[in-house]
């Protein structure tokens, strides 16, 4: 063997000496990212040196490797790199068959861990998941098991650590960020447990919605703590006002007062809460406590049959609670979270007192203004029965009325709301807004209007859409109402509440129910008499309305056939405006799809399709799509494509066809148009040829085909 043969392999034997001792020095580690590190490192070594050729063996052994580990022997012992390889690998199987059963014994301490977490007894849940980690010190999840615990013990140093231990075994552990979050914000650090929910964001942008939350948390946290220092230096000071609200609530404080006594202080503390400071001074101060936990305001409060001077009391604590919950979202927090009043505010809105009912409803009002005032409402509040309680209030001609629609309008943007208001649709809400419908001359009609439009809005939710366009009642209701609100000879009655019913049934009407083939033919009579309106937002509605049902019978179609619709949604597309053409193709391409006599009568009003080739060029891909059906079928009829032999239409159908349209319908609905058009009259073959429009033509087969 030459000299340079055997520099060589020695190099190579020292450098496994080295790579073997790292790795041992690795297994040896007590950092689990480490050691977890070391097994599969020396997993892929072993595997790499079985399938080594014994020739290949190394030709120079003359190292003694000495390792202390657990799992080898403590003294020096020779061993040559094949003999350790082989003890190495018996070790790597024997860890591997450790690892699997302490995981498995992990994994049943965490159960009993999370079992006793959700009793409430976390020092036990702790418990059980540092046994767990001792068997398992790389499972991130009792980690943030066990950081929760501590979270709920109040122990946030401990479960910020091990929150650190989660990242460190992955540094993906959203949940480890999260508890590493709240943890943080408990310690008032705000900024590193804003961090935290940055970092959950880069790592899953899905999680925007638990982030925002979060970060919103932390901001009202942030403010509350400014606001509180702020309100403590002002009253150390001696600033008049703030003085005030503690010296006011003392003397509410005291027992066995009548009625009008404390009535009257409250008054004189609502005027007090000037701005934020006072707000803030009156939760400090235990405001919310000493009101409700008074023995006489407690009782007059609660009282179901109240005289005067309880109705003033009653009027005077909703008044206060306006005040000190205005703009303070903190105050607003600590006010629904009190369990009495949880519990009033339902009884409070069912009061006889009129007043009472509407300084209530000017509460909750309040509120509704915030998304996070929304959020506390639906979150603390059992709204299941709102939606038919705030529409009883359309009865009544004061303000009730309107902060009772207001609310509702507000609060359907909260999807928990929506959900709660499946529960009591159809057996409450439902037959009293039918009542509602039927009695528009009985009703406050812009109320009405309100309630209306937040029925269609409601139908966002598909549960609700699909239990309302299933009602017949409802159905009916909606085509009474059009007639009373609409009566030709004399044009339109309540036009807003008018309007926002054909809303309503716009969004019904994308549902298929049997209400809708019943009532297929009133319905298309109606908005086909509507056409006469002078208020173009009840005419666009009324389109749109039509669109959604003539394609849906056939019974609406030959209705609309007998009331000229051929000839008003032609005079309609000629009008333009975007929105209504948009209605008015869809109708046309409905009759035209399923009646000859249509197609008869558009190419008799326009012989050279004019209006078809004009919204064939619209950047609005459906309604490009839609001309070209319409066009397609209007070929069919004997002679159109003679007439348009001097248009352009060649070339209009060719650029649709071999346009990047989204939806392959827009250029199927071309390519089928332009082929009809060849083979009805050759002359526009030699014009596609002109054009080298073939092969574009034959390329847009393809969607004809699928």
């Amino acid at each position: 063997m030459s000299k340079q043969q055997e520099e060589r392999d020695l190099q190579k034997f020292l450098q496994d000496v080295d790579e073997v001792t790292n790795l041992i020095q690795g297994l040896n580690s007590t950092d689990p990212s480490v050691q977890e590190k070391a097994i599969t490192d020396t997993e892929k070594r072993i595997k790499s040196t079985q399938i080594k050729d014994e020739k290949k063996k190394p030709q120079v052994d003359r190292t003694v490797i000495s390792a202390p580990t657990p799992d080898f022997p403590n003294h020096e012992e020779s061993m040559d790199p094949d003999s350790f390889m082989a003890a190495l690998e018996k070790d790597a199987e024997e860890r591997a068959r450790k690892r699997k059963e302490n995981e498995a014994l992990a994994n049943a301490l965490k159960v009993k861990g999370n079992d006793a977490f959700s009793k409430g007894d976390y020092e036990v849940a702790i418990e059980r998941y540092t046994e767990g980690l001792k068997m398992q010190k790389d499972m991130s999840m009792l980690y943030t098991n066990r950081a929760q615990a501590y979270i709920k013990l109040q122990k946030y140093d401990k479960a910020i650590s091990d929150c650190d231990w989660a990242l460190r075994c992955d540094e993906k552990c959203i949940k480890a960020l999260f508890h590493m979050g709240k943890a943080y914000l408990a310690q008032k650090q705000y900024s590193k447990s804003r961090e935290c929910y940055l970092k959950i964001l880069e790592i899953d942008p899905q999680k925007e919605k638990l982030c925002k939350g979060c970060m919103n948390e932390i901001d009202l946290e942030e403010k509350r703590q400014h606001e509180e220092q702020r309100a403590k230096e002002e009253f150390e000071s001696g600033k008049s006002m703030a003085v005030s609200v503690s010296q006011l609530l003392e003397k509410l404080s005291m027992p066995d007062k009548d009625a009008l006594y404390y009535a009257g202080g409250i008054r004189l503390l609502t005027k007090a809460m000037q701005d934020c400071t006072e707000q803030t001074l009156f939760r400090m101060n235990n405001g919310f406590s000493i009101i409700n936990d008074n023995e006489v305001i407690r009782r007059v409060f609660h009282a179901k049959n109240k005289s005067p001077a309880d109705v003033e009391l009653s009027l005077s604590i909703l008044l206060l609670w306006q005040a000190v919950c205005k703009g303070n979202e903190e105050n607003q927090r600590f006010l629904l979270t009190h369990p009495d009043v949880n519990l009033q505010l339902p009884t409070l809105l069912l009061s006889e007192v009129p007043e009472i009912q509407e300084q209530c409803l000017a509460l909750l009002s309040l509120y509704a203004e915030t998304e996070n005032g929304r959020s506390l409402l639906v979150r603390h509040l059992d709204t299941t029965k709102w939606l038919q309680l705030f529409m009883s209030f359309i009865k009544v001609s004061d303000s009730r009325a309107r902060y009772a629609m207001n609310l509702l309008t507000t609060l359907i943007v909260e999807e928990k709301f929506k959900m709660q208001c499946r529960i009591k649709l159809s057996t409450e809400a439902l037959p009293l807004f039918t009542q509602l419908l039927s009695s528009v001359k009985k009703v406050n009609e812009l109320a009405l209007a309100q309630c209306i439009a937040v029925m269609g809005d409601l139908c966002s939710d598909v549960v609700i859409q699909l239990q309302m366009a299933e009602s017949y009642e409802c159905w009916q209701a909606c085509v009474n109402f059009v007639d009373e609100c609409w009566v030709e000879s004399k044009g339109t009655r309540y036009p807003e509440s008018l309007y926002a019913v054909l809303g309503l049934m716009m969004n019904l009407s994308v549902q298929h129910s049997l209400a809708i083939q019943e009532l297929a033919e009133e319905i298309t009579r109606i908005c086909m008499s509507l056409h006469n309106s002078k208020d173009e937002r009840i005419v666009t509605r009324a389109v749109g309305l039509l669109s959604h049902i003539v394609p849906a019978s056939r019974l609406a179609l030959e209705e609309a056939m007998k009331q000229d619709v051929v000839k008003k949604m032609i005079r309609l597309l000629k009008a333009g405006g975007e929105t209504i053409s948009g209605y008015a193709l869809k109708t046309l391409a409905a009759c035209v799809r399923s009646s000859r006599q249509a197609q008869e009568q558009v190419v008799k009003l326009d012989k050279k399709c004019t209006t078809l080739l004009k919204l064939l060029r619209s950047q609005n891909e459906v309604v490009a799509g839609n001309a070209a059906f319409c066009l397609g079928k209007c070929l069919e009829v004997p002679g159109t494509a003679t007439n348009m032999l001097d248009t352009n239409v060649v070339k209009i159908l060719l650029k649709v066809t071999g346009g990047d349209a989204q939806k392959t319908s827009v250029q199927e609905n071309a390519a089928i148009a332009l082929g009809k058009l060849c083979t009805a009259d050759a002359r526009h073959t030699s014009r596609l040829r002109e054009l080298n429009g073939m092969a574009i033509l034959n390329t847009a087969m393809k969607y004809v085909q699928q």
